[in-house]
C-alpha cells in the first residue's frame, strides 16, 4: 500500500530511528493516530466551520483520542477548493465540504450535495441512509480514492442577494452571480454569468462589484457575512439548492486502515452533526431573517411565478444531462429521481399538507 511519509509527532523519543519518521500517514505514535482534515469553510464560521470543528472533536472524543483529528480551515493548509485533491493524494486524511465543489471532476458530485429542484434535507436523508444512495456515492468516490460521508446540512436555501430587483428572466441576462454547482449551469443558460467563489471572498466581490448578487446559505450564515451592508433585496425560494448536504471525505487507504470499531466511530460521529447541524440552522434561521428584515431593513422579495417556473423548467434539463456523462452517472440520477418522487409523494400527503393547514388556521 503506498502511503505518504509522517511528522512525527511531539514527544517521540529523540532516539526513534529514522525510519520511523516514514511510517504510512495518518502520523502514528503510542497507538495513536493524528489525522489532518481540511475544510472548505473559514476558521470558526457559523454553521459550517464550527460543525467541521464538532465532526473533529466527535472523533477524538469518542475514539478517546485514539484517533485524533486536527481541523485546518479554508486556506491554512490547502487552499479551500484543493481540499479534495489534498485527500484524494493523501496530502491530507479527511475533508468536510460540499461535495458539489468537485463537479470538474465527476458532475455526477452535485447529486450528494443538491442539485436544482431536487431533494429537500430529509429527502436527502433518506435516500442516502435507507436507499441507494450511499451505496453509489461510495462507487463514485471510490474512483477518487475516498470515502464519502454525509456530515451537515444546511437546510433549504435562499434564492439570493440581489443589487436589484427581479421582476423578469430579462434582469438576468448579464447578471454576475456566485452560484456554485449546477445552479450555476442553469443561470448561464438564463443568460447570467455564474461565478464559483469560496465562502471567504464572496463580500469583498460583492462590494467591489466584481459579482452583483449572491447565493450563500441562508439568513443566519448571511447575516454574519454581512451581505446586507451591500444588497438590499434577498429572495426565496432557493431553487438551486433545496437541501444541501456536507461531507466528510476521509482519503479511502486511511479508511481501509481502520479497524471495524474506528469506521463505526468517524461514521457516528459524521451522523451525530449531520443532524445537529441541520437543527441548528433551523433553529437559527429565523431569528435571523427578523433581524435582516427589522434591524437592517433588508427587503424581502418572491420570485415571480413566471420566473421560477423558467427556473425549474431549464433545471431538470441541466439535471437531466448529467446522466449522459457516463454510465455510473445514469444509474445515480434514476435512482435520485425515483427518490425524489418517491419519497416527495409521501411528503407532500404528510408534512406539506400540514404545514399548509397550519399556516391556514394558526398562521
Amino acid at each position: 500500500m503506498d502511503r505518504r511519509s509522517f511528522l512525527k509527532k511531539a514527544g517521540l523519543a529523540a532516539g526513534a530511528t529514522a525510519s520511523a519518521a516514514t511510517l504510512a500517514a495518518p502520523a502514528v505514535a503510542q497507538g495513536k493516530r493524528e489525522l489532518k482534515m481540511v475544510t472548505t469553510w473559514p476558521k470558526n464560521f457559523p454553521g459550517l466551520g464550527t460543525g467541521a470543528q464538532r465532526v473533529a472533536d466527535r472523533i477524538t472524543q469518542a475514539s478517546d483520542g485514539k484517533l485524533t483529528v486536527k481541523l485546518f480551515a479554508a486556506g491554512e493548509l490547502v487552499p479551500p477548493f484543493e481540499s479534495f485533491d489534498a485527500v484524494s493524494s493523501g496530502t491530507a486524511d479527511m475533508y468536510h465540504a460540499a461535495e458539489y465543489y468537485w463537479q470538474g471532476k465527476h458532475k455526477a458530485f452535485n447529486f450528494f450535495t443538491a442539485v436544482p429542484m431536487g431533494l429537500t434535507a430529509n429527502e436527502l436523508d433518506a435516500w442516502i441512509n435507507i436507499g441507494e444512495g450511499q451505496a453509489l456515492w461510495d462507487e463514485l468516490a471510490a474512483k477518487f480514492n475516498i470515502k464519502p460521508l454525509m456530515a451537515g446540512n444546511t437546510g433549504l436555501q435562499m434564492g439570493g442577494w440581489f443589487n436589484k430587483e427581479i421582476n423578469s428572466l430579462e434582469d438576468l441576462k448579464g447578471l454576475k452571480m456566485r452560484m456554485p454547482g449546477l445552479g450555476g449551469e442553469v443561470l448561464r443558460r438564463l443568460g447570467a454569468t455564474a461565478v464559483a467563489l469560496p465562502g471567504g471572498e464572496i463580500f469583498p466581490a460583492l462590494q467591489s462589484g466584481a459579482i452583483d448578487a449572491t447565493e450563500w446559505v441562508g439568513p443566519w450564515n448571511d447575516l454574519a457575512f454581512g451581505f446586507y451592508k451591500v444588497a438590499k433585496f434577498y429572495y426565496y425560494p432557493g431553487f438551486h439548492e433545496p437541501g444541501s448536504g456536507l461531507a466528510v471525505g476521509t482519503n479511502k487507504d486511511v479508511w481501509d486502515s481502520f479497524s471495524k470499531e474506528e469506521q463505526e466511530v468517524v461514521k457516528s460521529a459524521c451522523l451525530a452533526e449531520n443532524n445537529y447541524m441541520y437543527s441548528e440552522f433551523n433553529y437559527n434561521n429565523g431569528a435571523a431573517l427578523e433581524t435582516l428584515l427589522t434591524k437592517h431593513k433588508v427587503q424581502l422579495r418572491k420570485f415571480s411565478d413566471d420566473v421560477f417556473d423558467a427556473i425549474a423548467g431549464v433545471s431538470e434539463e441541466v439535471v437531466r444531462e448529467v446522466a449522459g456523462t457516463d454510465e455510473l452517472s445514469k444509474r445515480i440520477y434514476d435512482s435520485y429521481i425515483k427518490a425524489r418522487k418517491d419519497i416527495g409523494g409521501w411528503g407532500k400527503i404528510a408534512e406539506g399538507s400540514y404545514l399548509e393547514n397550519r399556516e391556514r388556521v394558526i398562521g
